[in-house]
């Protein structure tokens, strides 16, 4: 009786102690994404104060261009080396200095004289898109180690959501912002923002980083999960440690050592592109509607579309954690079906009311396709992880970037409609291709349990998330 009584005990203190380890790794991680939030915000609010900024500075639109360019070409460069600094550095330090230097380059600004200005923007460009970039690769890659694999596809939707309502808050205060208290104290708040986020970090015990995930703060659920995470890719991880100098080629090892997960990357770069024409053409189009103030269906746009993303989120949400699982890959493709189809008929010229309905749903399917997305990439063991996200940062760069060029060009001869429809239907090719991809290796897989069960017996241990197309 004493011996039967006794393994019942320590498990229920092991079920007590895990229940509090993951209640605090969750409450941490809802502080970060509070201040990963009030960064958001400060990088909404620079996008549209900076511009205007530099148009009235410069009095060329080409400027204007040329920032966005040298910004993109930052954060592209950024994805190819942050993998190697995750191998070396551990995630807080990456995510602390990325908002250290953006606030002290927003800093360099205000106090920049005027002879001096050109240079200070350029290098506020640099900084922001690197930092930016950095940032969230160490986030997105280290969640795992933060709050447990299991709570993945959670931590992703929460962080999503807290971008998506800083993003609406960002857009919605900076014409306010600018008009009513000027330029320099649009960039005070701006580098107030970065400062409050690295507070929070610098406060923080945070997972995740140095080639294999770091350590979780003690006592944390985090190190279940980095243990978790890395487990199947221990040794892969040694090789991939030994070879972090050499960024480039473990950046596509992250790549090949998973079937299927090079085309998801590439579709990721895709859906960037499709996500260039619709940003370009909504100004057009917004005139096309209403000349004489055409910031308001675009305004009314993006808040519709970010009530869908958040709505989005909270459906997420509420799934992992009643079943357990995170959407998948099946999720990403699809959403990225819908979510391009959507953008599409945004521009068909419907009334009003069937367009805020079509906005809603390109949210939502938008906020699907981020969350699956990312937990998608976090099935890589540690050591390649960060790679991955640094590599599919620069094929977003990439696609949005040569997207911008190719859709500013386009829409000076062809209508709003036409240029998102061929730059968004190459999207929605893609994940159909995609598709057929993660089908054809689930039906392989289950066609593989099949003949185990009838060779060994062994029940079908399939309760995957779709991850499966990474695991070939």
């Amino acid at each position: 009786m004493g011996s039967a009584d006794g393994p019942k005990a320590d498990e229920t203190d092991g079920d007590t102690r895990k229940a509090r380890d993951t209640a605090v790794s969750e409450r941490r991680f809802r502080f970060l994404v509070a201040g990963y939030a009030v960064s958001s915000y400060g990088t909404f609010l620079n996008m549209v104060a900076l511009n205007l900024f530099v148009y009235e500075t410069t009095g060329r639109a080409l400027a204007m261009g040329l920032f966005m360019a040298v910004r993109l070409a930052s954060g592209f460069v950024a994805g190819l080396v942050v993998g190697g600094l995750l191998a070396r550095f551990s995630a807080k330090s990456i995510m602390l200095w990325a908002n250290v230097g953006q606030g002290a380059v927003m800093l360099v600004l205000i106090l920049a004289p005027d002879g001096m200005l050109t240079g200070a923007l350029m290098a506020v460009s640099v900084v922001i898109g690197a930092c930016g970039t950095l940032f969230m690769v160490a986030l997105r890659s280290s969640i795992p180690e933060m709050v447990g694999e299991d709570r993945r596809a959670w931590a992703n939707s929460l962080s999503i959501t807290g971008r998506s309502l800083a993003m609406v808050a960002g857009f919605a205060s900076a014409g306010v912002v600018v008009s009513l208290v000027g330029y320099t104290a649009a960039f005070l708040v701006d580098m107030a923002t970065f400062v409050a986020c690295a507070v929070t970090v610098a406060l923080l015990p945070i997972a995740g980083g140095k080639g294999a995930g770091g350590s979780a703060p003690e006592g944390s659920e985090a190190s279940e999960g980095s243990e978790s995470s890395g487990g199947s890719g221990a040794g892969k991880g040694t090789s991939a440690a030994k070879s972090s100098r050499r960024w480039r080629p473990v950046a596509f090892v992250a790549l090949a050592a998973a079937p299927g997960m090079g085309l998801i990357v590439a579709l990721r770069g895709v859906d960037a592109f499709g996500s260039s024409s619709h940003n370009a053409a909504l100004p057009i189009y917004s005139t096309s509607l209403d000349a004489s103030n055409p910031a308001v269906f675009v305004s009314a746009f993006w808040c519709v579309w970010a009530l869908g993303n958040i709505g989005a989120q909270q459906v997420i949400q509420r799934y992992a954690q009643r079943t357990g699982r995170s959407v998948g890959a099946l999720g990403f493709g699809y959403g990225t079906v819908v979510m391009s189809a959507a953008f599409i008929a945004a521009f068909a010229g419907f009334p009003l009311a069937v367009t805020a309905v079509i906005a809603l749903i390109a949210g939502a399917a938008d906020g699907l396709t981020e969350v699956a997305y990312t937990s998608h990439l976090q099935t890589l063991p540690a050591t390649l992880r960060g790679h991955a996200f640094g590599l599919s940062a620069t094929f977003e760069n990439l696609g949005f970037g040569v997207g911008m060029i190719l859709v500013a060009a386009a829409l000076d001869r062809f209508s709003p409609l036409a240029v998102v429809g061929w730059s968004h239907g190459a999207a929605i090719v893609v994940a159909v291709v995609f598709l057929l991809r993660v089908a054809g290796v689930r039906r392989a897989e289950r066609t593989g349990l099949r003949k185990e069960e009838a060779v060994e017996g062994r029940p079908d241990r399939g309760d995957r998330d779709g991850a499966e197309v990474s695991r070939g």
